[in-house]
């Protein structure tokens, strides 16, 4: 019997929740809470444009791309001392947790924060701490993936990757980020090769507001193993074959894509016909402060609006693990995680 006839439908919130799963696309600086960044404000001396928490907050209307980065990159001020990277992924790695995820792979942005001279390492090593921590107290595996700047040159770029290899074991991959239009992968295919040649893990941003083509150039410049988006890949039948062959991740983030326009709402989102073309979809937060949920509520928001079911569930949670770079058994012991939860939400 299939999911959908044997976990009732007034089970499926709490199966969303319980349910083991991965969060592979989550940028820790979009993780930052109004709150938090007013706190560290004032710890750090940091004049805030903004009045209040409230005034920030309300401040979060974006109509695209980059009316978001602009006051991301604002946001991101903040952050001075290594303390203060660990108490933002400390926050963050909470919430994850609270939501069912067993794995995190974090994104992080160095340039915003080498530019204003931080260390590289003060970066790298709070954010570390919180991913050993989490690892401790709250059973979350986490991992950081170093994500290049689009916008800037592949120079800076190569630079940044340089610095950051005295910390090569406190990161599993690199990604790249930020304005996608106008800054075509194959820019920075001199720093994936680079990467590959480290053995590092190769992910990126690709068909969010760009073009089809930019997942192709992610794919065969820069020999990406994950599409983070990837959703304009519906407009270009042979991509959706290859990515269906090839098995290739899509880390979709459907509340980002709203909030971004992407969509106009999330009814209209192509997720579900991802999914029907045999696609590797996953569902993550992207940036859950500024895009109005983590990624349970990206879950519920998403399976609401679409009317997925418990085996759309099952099948977004397992493609999730799958498409972690975490160890072959904790992947294992997660599917078998997976597994009880089902038969402990199943009819009697």
């Amino acid at each position: 019997m299939s999911e959908r006839s044997t976990v009732p439908r007034e089970r499926l919130g709490a199966l969303l929740r319980a349910m083991p799963k991965a969060e592979l696309h989550i940028h820790v600086e979009g993780s930052l809470e109004p709150e938090l960044i007013f706190a560290l404000a004032e710890r750090n001396g940091v004049a805030l444009p903004y009045p209040s928490v409230e005034a920030l907050r309300a401040a979060y209307a974006f109509s695209n791309l980059q009316s978001f980065l602009d006051i991301y990159y604002a946001g991101a001020s903040v952050l001075r001392t290594e303390q203060d990277f660990f108490d933002m992924a400390w926050a963050y790695l909470q919430r994850a947790a609270a939501d069912g995820v067993v794995r995190a792979e974090i994104f992080f942005d160095p340039q915003t924060h080498t530019a204003r001279g931080v260390p590289m390492g003060v970066v790298i090593e709070g954010l570390h701490r919180a991913c050993v921590q989490a690892q401790s107290q709250l059973g979350v595996s986490a991992a950081l993936i170093l994500c290049f700047l689009r916008h800037l040159s592949e120079e800076d770029a190569l630079q940044t990757l340089e610095a950051a290899l005295p910390w090569r074991d406190r990161f599993i991959g690199v990604g790249l980020d930020s304005s996608e239009l106008g800054h075509p992968p194959e820019k920075f295919a001199r720093v994936f090769a680079r990467a590959a040649e480290l053995g590092l893990h190769r992910v990126a941003h690709a068909g969010e507001e760009g073009p089809p083509a930019y997942i192709w150039g992610a794919l065969d410049a820069l020999h990406v193993e994950r599409i983070d988006h990837g959703v304009q890949a519906a407009q270009d039948a042979a991509l959706l074959a290859r990515l269906a062959r090839d098995r290739v991740p899509l880390t979709v983030c459907p509340l980002s894509n709203v909030r971004l326009r992407v969509f106009p709402d999330l009814a209209q989102h192509n997720l579900r016909a991802l999914l029907d073309a045999g696609l590797c979809v996953t569902i993550h937060s992207d940036d859950p402060a500024y895009f109005g949920g983590y990624l349970l509520d990206n879950y519920r928001l998403t399976f609401d609006a679409l009317g997925l079911d418990a085996g759309h569930a099952r099948l977004l949670a397992a493609n999730s693990i799958d498409a972690s770079f975490a160890a072959p058994t904790d992947k294992a012991r997660w599917r078998a995680e997976l597994q009880t939860v089902f038969e402990r939400m199943a009819i009697p």
